[in-house]
């Protein structure tokens, strides 16, 4: 989901600040439910800890390939959500992202404020669509295929359609583009296969583990009700 170099230049890479803005509000709205709902600061600064160093692991040690207008990577948002937290799983993308740029990829810090964008709001999203299709008296780990589907669905699906503006928002409703983001959008969506079955396998585990996924590591929804 990286933008490459390029794609949005110039007056045009102002627009990406004032959308990151927003996404770091929202990113900060998250944090301060899961400070009051879910344990409080020194449990949402581990969980962040931790959400931080696997983004950073997921950009950096997982494989990623270049197509069309940016790259395939599975981040596992939804994993990431239901693990720690919406508020913890918004730090840890924003700043296993920058760590990345600063110190291994600063090519790609210029293109910060769309990246950012694009990983922070369809998180958004999803924790708002995870507390209408799962049920208040369903922990996570008992969540169903079909549910950790469409999470998933929803996360990677919301990353496309940025990727998608910002080529388009940048060089414009041409052929070329379209066919760029065609291919992109076509190949990203295979990690939608990946995820659900991810999300379910690290949720299986938490279950059967369940003295040592519960406490202050890990989201209270896990194996609690809402």
């Amino acid at each position: 989901m990286h933008i490459e170099p390029g794609v949005v230049d110039g007056a045009k890479i102002a627009l990406s600040y004032a959308t990151a803005a927003g996404g770091f509000a929202m990113a900060g709205k998250l944090a301060h439910n899961d400070i009051r709902s879910n344990g409080g600061v020194a449990p949402l600064v581990l969980r962040s800890l931790i959400a931080t160093a696997l983004v950073f692991s997921f950009f950096e040690v997982f494989p990623h390939h270049p197509v069309g207008v940016s790259e395939v990577h599975l981040i596992l948002g939804s994993t990431l959500l239901l693990l720690f937290g919406a508020g913890a799983a918004s730090i840890g993308l924003a700043a296993g992202l920058l760590i990345q740029g600063l110190f291994f990829a600063p090519f790609d810090l210029p293109q910060y404020g769309m990246n950012v964008t694009t990983l922070l709001v369809p998180l958004w999203g999803i924790s708002l669509l995870a507390k209408r299709i799962v049920p208040d008296a369903t922990p996570y780990v008992d969540l169903k295929y079909s549910q950790a589907l469409a999470l998933s669905t929803a996360y990677q699906g919301g990353i496309v359609a940025w990727v998608a503006f910002w080529a388009f928002y940048g060089h414009g409703f041409t052929a070329e583009t379209m066919v760029e983001v065609a291919s992109f959008g076509a190949a990203y969506m295979t990690v939608i296969i990946v995820e659900p079955l991810a999300d379910l396998a690290v949720l299986a585990v938490a279950k059967a583990l369940r003295h040592q996924s519960q406490g202050p590591l890990f989201n209270a929804r896990l194996h609690q009700a809402a």
